[in-house]
Order: structure tokens, then sequence, then C-alpha cells
């Protein structure tokens, strides 16, 4: 396991081909000026693009799709491969396992998992909102993937991380098209890896730690809040768009139906209750409550971080509110 291995981009593109023969490809596409997983036939496989963050999507929507009927019978679906994930991502598929394949398992999750390969990939470029280091996660796959890929001029990188991954290589090793990379030749992968790690630093050097985060939010007064939830629209984009919030309802329907649809705690009456109670009802609580949920309550209890730095609640945000500088400003860092 970690084996690393070297391929030409031409050749990866034909590997690709005669993937698609017996797996569904899922991987990122430019479309309309948006990065999104597409599911890919024969005329996309020279239009993916690699090491760029990141898809619009968030990966759990692969495991948890926004509606699902959860009392139907589990069938068999074709293996399929999801190509380009980012680091944030499979970090957050990390939450998703802990809760979906603890007892009582998830046998719907379960299954999606069982029958998917993941590619994940490195970053070699971060956008404006990207801070997965400051949580402690790197921009390059680290866990919760099978293969991870790295592309360096025409060169792609392999490097092989699970059981499932080495199953799969082995099928696409019997042509002869790939090569065992050496050292010398990992180590232009290495120092790429370092120079966006040292950029993040840089960048996000005032944003406080995942734990001294959960500290501040959980020392802090209203008014901080009152002040960025002004201009929230209680839309839930945030909740909806982010790797690892996955709260749902769960409706029951003619014909002994039950339909889990996603739900998102930004909604008004999120928690409201039969009798008429509702302790979110107020929208600067229901905003605060999402990162006490994220900082506070989700690290008491487990532990992969309930929020990887992706950045996408910010980039979703209609009300243009910016979590990070929030962050800063109950640090001292922003005033």
């Amino acid at each position: 396991m970690n084996h690393s291995f070297l391929i030409s981009k031409e050749s990866w593109d034909k590997v690709l081909l005669a993937l698609l023969r017996d797996h569904y490809i899922y991987a990122p596409i430019l479309f309309n000026g948006n990065q999104d997983y597409r599911i890919i036939c024969e005329e996309d496989v020279s239009q993916i693009i690699y090491n760029t963050p990141k898809p619009t999507t968030p990966l759990k929507t692969f495991f948890l799709p926004v509606k699902e009927n959860v009392v139907k019978t589990i069938t068999e679906i074709r293996m399929r491969i999801i190509l380009g994930i980012p680091s944030c991502d499979l970090m957050a598929l990390g939450l998703l396992d802990t809760i979906y394949l603890s007892e009582p398992i998830d046998t719907y999750y379960q299954h999606k998992r069982e029958n998917t390969i993941l590619i994940g990939t490195d970053c070699h470029s971060i956008l404006e909102h990207c801070h997965c280091s400051t949580y402690g996660i790197q921009p390059y796959p680290e866990k919760y993937h099978d293969i991870s890929i790295s592309v360096l001029s025409e060169d792609i990188y392999l490097t092989i991380n699970s059981e499932k991954g080495e199953t799969l290589f082995k099928k696409l090793s019997v042509n002869g098209l790939f090569k065992e990379a050496g050292k010398d030749e990992m180590e232009n992968v290495i120092n790429k890896r370092n120079e966006i790690v040292a950029l993040l630093g840089d960048i996000c050097k005032d944003l406080p730690d995942y734990t001294t985060t959960g500290e501040l939010i959980k020392g802090s007064g209203e008014d901080i809040w009152q002040k960025y939830a002004r201009t929230c629209v209680s839309c839930g984009a945030c909740a909806t768009i982010c790797p690892t919030c996955t709260c749902f309802l769960l409706i029951d329907r003619p014909e002994f139906e039950k339909v889990r649809q996603l739900d998102a705690c930004q909604y008004p009456a999120f928690e409201k209750v039969a009798a008429g109670e509702d302790p979110l009802s107020s929208r600067h609580v229901r905003f605060r409550n999402r990162y006490l949920c994220k900082y506070v309550w989700k690290p008491e209890k487990f532990e992969p971080v309930a929020c990887t730095g992706c950045g996408r609640c910010i980039e979703a945000c209609i009300g243009k509110i910016n979590k990070n500088e929030l962050f800063k400003e109950l640090a001292g860092v922003l005033v």
C-alpha cells in the first residue's frame, strides 16, 4: 500500500476510456465557468479538470442524496469511480462515515460507500476562501480515499491508499502503461504540496484553529452574532452546501414510503415542536447554533472535524456573510 506510480496524461486518458466499459465515472468538468462533478462519457475524458479546487457540489451528495426513499429494497448498482476529490471533502467523509457507519448502520449509505472508488486530488492552487490547513487538514489527500492523483506537466502520479485502490490498479496496470515512481520523481509532487501548504499558511495566518474557534464561540456574547446575522436570509445555503452538514427530515408517504430529505438548521422552525416552542426562533440564535454544532458539540462526540475549511458556505451565502471574518473578530484580529 502507498506505492506510487507514473503514467503519461495521454495513456491515462486511454485507461479512463477502458474503465468506462464497466464503471460509472464522475469527475470535475468546467461548465459555464463553474467546476462541478459530471458523469463522464468518452468525449468528456480530455476535459476533466485536475488539481484545481474545488467542485461546487460537495462529495456528501453522492452518499446522502437530497431526497431518498429509505425503505425501498437496496439493489445492486454498477461500481462507480469519483475522480478529483479535494482533501477537504475527503476529510468530511471521515465524519460522515463515523456517523452513518456506526451502529445502527445506515445500510443505504453503506451500500453506496462499498460500491464507490474514491480518487482524491492534490490542490495545486487555492481559492479566496480556502482554509483547510487552519483546521489541520492538508491540501492533498491523506485519508478516506482509495487512490490519490497529482498531475504535473504531462505526467500523472498515482498513489495507492487502500485495498480497493490496489484491486482497481491491478486491473489498470495489465497493459504496462504504468511505471513505479521513484523517490526523485515523487520529490516533484512533494515540492508542489509544500508550496501550497506555505501559501495557505501565509493567507490564513490570522484565522484561529479549530479548537480555539470552539472556545471563542462558547465564550461569545450575542452582539457579534446579531451583527453578522443581520444580512442572513435563512436560505440554508451554508448548511446544504457544507460537506459535513447532514441534518434531514423523515417524511412519511403513502404505500409505506419514507423519504429522507436534506434539512438545514438555518431554516425558520427547524427546531419548532408540536407545542409551538422554538428555541431557535431568533435568526441570530439559529446562526450561532450552527457554529456551536460544528465547533463545540460535534468535537465533543466525534474525532473527525466538522468543518474542513472548504469555504463553500462563504461562497454560497446570499447575505455575503464571511464566517472567517467573524472568527477573526472573535479572536481580536479583525475589528
